[in-house]
């Protein structure tokens, strides 16, 4: 049974996260994004290759994420009223960094993110903030449209930032709490799924110990 389980799944796992002066421009461009932000590719652990890029950073303003997802034959699809479906990442951030919780507090965030979807012509960006099922609490309501995200999307792929305020993560303090839990996932419909740490069936949506901590770093 132990050999069904990925290998991610018995280790804790502690990544920085560095500082990123000023506030970038978010217009989907990762060019502006230095090796030095990039996410270790846990997902080499089980012997696989990553098939997305994920940068990741922090300043006193809030979190950033951004995705390069390239290798498609044809531009992502995206449901947002079935938003889990199809094309899409979730990007989950904990701001206390309480890793032997098994249920989430309200420190505890489920963003989803999809690079199209959205607008008139469904050609914009979705975003929204998820209730983890179970919690013991949830993180108080949030206006989602402060949330900036930056999409460039092409017949060969995607790519994709993200910065989310302060305002939108409850207890976001840096000073104090230089520890938090982070994990992502991405969706790709033609690539499949590539997770931070342990994939769905270890429950990653519902119990935030399995989520890695972050360590914020400046440098």
């Amino acid at each position: 049974m132990l050999s069904l389980l990925p290998r991610r799944a018995f280790f804790r796992f502690e990544l920085p996260i560095r500082y990123l002066p000023g506030s970038p421009l978010i217009d989907g461009n990762l060019r502006k994004w230095d090796a030095r932000y990039l996410v270790p590719p846990l997902v080499e652990l089980e012997d696989e290759r990553p098939f997305a890029d994920v940068y990741w950073a922090w300043n006193e303003q809030g979190m950033y994420v951004a995705f390069d997802v390239p290798g498609r034959s044809s531009p992502p699809t995206c449901d947002p009223t079935h938003w889990w479906k199809k094309d899409g990442v979730r990007i989950c951030i904990d701001t206390r960094d309480a890793r032997d919780n098994k249920r989430a507090t309200r420190f505890c965030h489920f963003f989803y993110v999809l690079p199209r979807g959205g607008g008139a012509g469904g050609r914009e960006p979705v975003v929204g903030l998820h209730r983890m099922s179970r919690a013991k609490e949830s993180p108080p309501a949030v206006d989602v449209r402060l949330i900036k995200v930056g999409v460039r999307t092409d017949r060969t792929g995607w790519s994709m930032e993200v910065a989310i305020p302060a305002a939108c993560l409850n207890g976001w303090d840096p000073a104090e709490h230089a520890r938090i839990g982070v994990f992502y996932k991405v969706k790709d419909t033609q690539l499949g799924v590539q997770h931070l740490t342990v994939n769905d069936e270890l429950g990653w949506n519902t119990d935030p110990s399995t989520w890695a901590t972050g360590v914020l770093v400046r440098g």
